[in-house]
């Protein structure tokens, strides 16, 4: 990653992609906008940007079709954009290949926060050896997973989530923590974005390999 990420904004609504693109391009980043799914699409294969700022309804086809498009070369990690609070379309969000979501509306300062924790993440240095767990092996060098042994897609923060379980069997973790620890949120905002990507790493590497603990949260299956 440059000193200067590149970010494609894919947003319909002028006055959003003008508020969000001058906010980011303050804060140094290099910015390029779309303003429908084809266009999103032809933007991001050109660019090959760092991260992917997307809005879920769009014209031409919406935000859940362009980040599965986005994502069959190559990843890109991409925090979708969405005015809805329907729990289906985060979740279809997520399968696609998205790392996190921001709900409209939302301060361009919460999601300068947001994208700085993803790209974090996304380009951390890799971990060395191997995590496993029943049917489930994670490859920390090269950030790639296997359930019974087929590979599997896992976005940048599934495979932050996973793997942070991993490493702690046996714990039980708030929602809080694991936005801190894992999204590396420091207020520990947007709870419902753990549930979210617990139901997408269940739904990829078994719906035993997270267990729920009612009234405290999550930890690693027994």
């Amino acid at each position: 990653m440059s000193d200067h990420p590149t970010i494609a904004v894919v947003e319909d609504e002028p006055a959003i992609a003008a508020a969000v693109a001058t906010r980011l391009r303050a804060e140094g980043f290099n910015v390029h906008i779309a303003v429908d799914g084809p266009s999103g699409v032809a933007l991001v294969e050109q660019l090959q940007p760092d991260l992917v700022v997307l809005d879920l309804m769009l014209p031409g086809f919406d935000g859940i079709e362009v980040c599965r498009r986005i994502q069959s070369d190559r990843h890109v990690p991409v925090i979708m954009l969405t005015a809805r609070g329907n729990e289906s379309d985060l979740v279809l969000g997520l399968g696609a290949g998205a790392d996190d979501y921001i709900t409209k509306p939302f301060s361009p300062r919460a999601l300068v926060a947001r994208i700085h924790a993803v790209l974090r993440r996304a380009h951390a240095a890799p971990g060395s050896g191997r995590l496993r767990h029943r049917g489930v092996e994670l490859d920390t060098s090269g950030r790639t997973g296997t359930h019974d042994g087929v590979a599997v897609h896992l976005t940048v923060t599934e495979f932050d989530l996973a793997a942070w379980f991993l490493r702690h069997p046996g714990v039980v973790f708030t929602r809080e923590q694991l936005l801190q620890s894992v999204w590396g949120y420091p207020d520990g905002s947007g709870e419902r974005t753990v549930d979210s990507h617990i139901q997408a790493v269940r739904r990829k590497l078994g719906p035993d390999f997270v267990r729920t603990v009612h009234g405290v949260g999550y930890g690693l299956g027994q």
